[in-house]
C-alpha cells in the first residue's frame, strides 16, 4: 500500500535501490544534497545537480525538466552519509514561474525497483518560495527511512544549500543553476546502432551503475552494452514491525561514545518532533476534508436532504474517521520505535546526561575531560507524555540560563502559592548549578553567588557547605557590586587578551577557570549601574567563559520598564514546574519541559557535590 505522505511524517524503506519521481507541471531543476548525521554538507563534492549529476549512489538529470528520475542506491552511499535531500529549484532564465506559489504543487513519488510507489509527497503551501526540500531519506539504526520535508526558501537555492552548512552557499547555487541552462543546440554525433545511450541524456534509462560500486560482471568489451539485471522475483515489502532491528545504545555517528549518545538523543527528539507534527497535520486534513464534504452536501439542493445527503454524509465521516484512524497508526507506530529506544538509551547514558535517579551517579568520579553536552531536564508531547526525551545543552554554554520563578502559564504553577514557587526556582538553580559543576573537570568551573538578601541560604547550603563556591554568597548591595565589578574587568581583560593574541599576558594568579555567576532575588541589591553591569555579562560573558544563571520573576523588574527586555531575550527561560513554553519553530509546536529532580530523600546531589569540592581542593593545593 502506498503512503500518501504529509509534511513531517515519516515511512521505511523496503529497499536500498529506489527511484525518486518528480512530476512539477513546470520546468524545474532536481538535486540531491548528502549530510552527515546533523544533516551538514561537507562540500560541493557532497551534492548531485546538472553540473555534476553523478555521485556515490545518487545520479540526477542534467538540465531543467517538468518530469524527472532520479536514481538512488543507498547501499553506494558513502559510510560518512546519513541523509540524502532531495532538493527542487526553479530555473532563473524566465523559462517558467519565478515562484512555486505561482504555479502547480510539485509531487514526488518514492518508487522501488520493480517500479511500485513506496510514498508520495504533495508539496503544498509554499508562496514566495523558488527553491525547496522536497524530502530526504535518512538512516536511523541502521535502517533508511523517507521523511517528508517540504520546507520552501524564499532566497533561493543559495538559502538551501547555506542553511544546510554547504561552504561558498552562493557561488554553488548559481553553479547549479547555469549548469541546469539549456545550451545552445550542437548536431547530434555519429554513434553506432549497437553502441549504448549516453547515460547523461535526460531520456536515457536511469543507470544504477554508480562509481565506487562494483560491477556485477566484468564488461565483455569497449562498447558492448551490459546485460540487464535479473528482475526481482517479487516486489519488497516493508519490514514487519517485529523484525526491525531492535534499538541499541550509541548507535549514531560519532568519534566517541558521549558523541554518538548525544546524536542518538538528538535524532530522537528530532524522530518524535516531525512524527508528531506529521500526526497534527493528518488530523487537520482530515478535519478539513470532512469540513468541506459536509459544506458540499449543504450548499448542493438535491443532497441537502433525505437519503442522499445522508448517505454522502456518512461517507464523508468514514472517511474521516480512515484517516484518522490511519494517522493514530503512523503515530502510535513511531512512538512504540521511540519508546523502545528510550528504554535502551536512558540507562546508557553518562551521568551528565543522566536524571538523578540513574544509578550512574553513584560511581561518579570529577571527569578529565568537559562532556559535548548536559542535561536540565526533560521535554514531551502531548501524544505521550510518558515519553521524555532529554533536553541536552551544548557545553560550554553559548547563552545564559533564567530560572523563572514567576507564575506560569500552567495549572501546575497556578496551584502554587508564591513563595512555594520560588522555594521550587532555587531548588531547581540548585541543581543545575551542581550538574554544571558535575560536567566540569576538577577546577574548571568556578561558581559565584548573589544573595543579596540572603533569602537563599537553605537552598544554597549544599553548594556552600561542601566547599564548591569561590566564596560564601554576598550579600547586600556591596556584595553584589564587588563581584560584578570583579567579573566585568574579567571579561573585558579576557576580550582585550583575545583581540590582541596576549593571553599569556594575563595577571599573575588570573583564574583560568571558567565562571558562573548565579543571581537570586534580583533585582533586590541591584542599581542601575548593577544591571547595566549585568546585562554586559549576559551579552559579553558566555564569548570568554563567564556564564550566568539568573532566578529570577520578570513581574520584579517591571519598573525598568524595556530596558531588560534584552536581557531576557539573551537568556534560556527554564522553569521549576512543568510548562509548554519551550517553541520549536521547525514543526511549530511546543515542547513540555520538565525540570530536574532530585528523588524525595536521596542524598545523590549532596553526594556529587562532596566529590566536587574534594577534586577542587586537591586541585587547588
Amino acid at each position: 500500500m502506498t503512503a500518501e505522505l504529509v509534511r513531517g511524517q515519516n515511512h521505511p524503506l523496503p529497499d536500498t535501490r529506489l527511484e525518486l519521481r518528480v512530476s512539477a507541471g513546470h520546468p524545474v531543476v532536481a538535486g540531491a544534497t548528502l549530510g552527515d548525521e546533523r544533516g551538514r554538507v561537507a562540500g560541493a563534492e557532497w551534492i548531485a545537480h546538472p553540473g555534476a549529476p553523478v555521485r556515490p549512489g545518487i545520479e540526477v538529470a542534467v538540465e531543467a525538466a517538468a518530469e524527472h528520475r532520479v536514481a538512488v542506491d543507498l547501499a553506494a552511499l558513502p559510510d560518512a552519509v546519513h541523509r540524502l535531500s532531495l532538493f527542487l529549484a526553479l530555473p532563473q532564465d524566465g523559462s517558467g514561474p519565478a515562484r512555486f506559489g505561482t504555479a502547480a504543487a510539485p509531487f514526488v513519488t518514492v518508487a522501488d525497483p520493480a517500479g511500485t510507489a513506496v510514498a508520495t509527497y504533495t508539496i503544498t503551501g509554499l508562496d514566495r518560495e523558488s527553491a525547496v526540500v522536497a524530502l530526504e531519506l535518512y538512516r536511523r539504526q541502521g535502517a533508511w527511512k523517507v521523511r517528508a520535508v517540504g520546507q520552501g526558501y524564499e532566497g533561493g537555492l543559495a538559502d538551501l544549500l547555506a542553511d544546510q552548512g554547504a561552504p561558498a552557499a552562493a557561488d554553488l547555487a548559481a553553479a547549479v543553476l547555469s549548469a541546469a541552462a539549456p545550451a545552445a543546440p550542437v548536431p547530434p554525433p555519429l554513434v553506432p546502432e549497437t553502441a549504448p545511450a549516453d547515460p547523461s541524456s535526460a531520456t536515457a534509462a536511469i543507470s544504477y551503475a554508480h562509481p565506487g560500486r562494483r560491477p556485477a560482471a566484468p564488461a565483455a568489451g569497449p562498447g558492448a552494452v551490459p546485460p540487464p539485471p535479473e528482475p526481482p522475483s517479487g516486489p519488497p515489502t516493508a519490514p514487519p514491525a517485529e523484525s526491525r532491528p531492535a534499538p541499541v545504545a550509541g548507535d549514531a555517528g560519532g568519534w566517541s561514545m558521549d558523541e554518538r549518545l548525544y546524536n542518538q538523543v538528538w535524532g530522537m527528539f528530532e524522530d518524535l518532533a516531525r512524527s508528531v507534527a506529521a500526526y497534527r497535520s493528518a488530523r487537520d486534513f482530515a478535519d478539513h476534508r470532512l469540513d468541506r464534504a459536509i459544506d458540499q452536501v449543504l450548499a448542493d439542493p438535491s443532497t441537502r436532504v433525505g437519503g442522499a445527503g445522508d448517505a454522502a454524509r456518512a461517507a464523508a465521516r468514514a472517511t474521516h474517521e480512515e484517516l484518522m484512524g490511519r494517522a493514530q497508526e503512523v503515530l502510535d507506530r513511531d512512538l512504540a520505535q521511540l519508546t523502545a529506544e528510550s528504554e535502551v538509551v536512558e540507562p546508557a547514558l553518562p551521568a551528565a546526561y543522566a536524571r538523578w535517579d540513574n544509578p550512574v551517579w553513584h560511581a561518579y568520579r570529577t571527569p578529565e575531560e568537559l562532556p559535548m553536552a548536559v542535561r536540565l531536564g526533560d521535554l514531551h508531547v502531548p501524544e505521550r507524555s510518558a515519553l521524555r526525551i532529554p533536553f541536552l545543552v551544548r557545553l560550554p554554554l553559548e547563552r545564559g540560563l533564567w530560572v523563572d520563578s514567576g507564575p506560569g502559564r500552567t495549572s501546575a504553577a497556578g496551584l502554587l502559592d508564591e513563595a512555594e514557587l520560588r522555594r521550587l526556582a532555587l531548588d531547581s538553580a540548585v541543581a543545575h548549578t551542581a550538574r554544571l559543576l558535575a560536567a566540569h573537570p576538577a577546577g574548571a568551573l568556578t561558581v559565584h553567588v548573589l544573595d543579596p538578601a540572603g533569602g537563599g541560604a537553605a537552598a544554597f547550603a549544599p553548594l556552600v557547605e561542601t566547599g564548591v563556591l569561590a566564596a560564601l554568597p554576598a550579600r547586600g548591595a556591596a556584595g553584589v557590586t564587588d563581584v560584578l565589578a570583579q567579573l566585568t574587568e574579567r571579561v573585558d581583560l579576557l576580550q582585550m587578551a583575545v583581540r590582541g593574541d596576549a593571553s599569556e599576558d594575563l595577571p599573575p594568579g588570573f583564574d583560568p577557570a571558567r565562571q558562573l555567576l548565579v543571581v537570586h532575588d534580583f533585582p533586590h541589591g541591584f542599581d542601575d549601574r548593577a544591571v547595566t553591569r549585568l546585562r554586559y555579562l549576559a551579552d559579553e560573558g558566555p564569548s570568554v567563559g563567564v556564564h550566568l544563571l539568573m532566578v529570577a520573576d520578570r513581574a520584579d523588574a517591571a519598573a525598568y520598564g524595556p530596558v531588560l527586555d534584552p536581557l531576557w531575550r539573551s537568556l534560556l527561560r527554564l522553569t521549576p514546574v512543568p510548562d509548554d513554553h519551550l517553541a520549536d519553530p521547525w514543526v511549530g509546536h511546543a515542547w513540555t519541559y520538565e525540570p530536574p529532580t532530585v528523588p524525595p530523600g536521596s542524598a545523590v546531589l549532596w553526594q556529587v557535590l562532596g566529590q566536587v569540592g574534594e577534586a577542587r581542593r586537591r586541585s587547588s593545593g
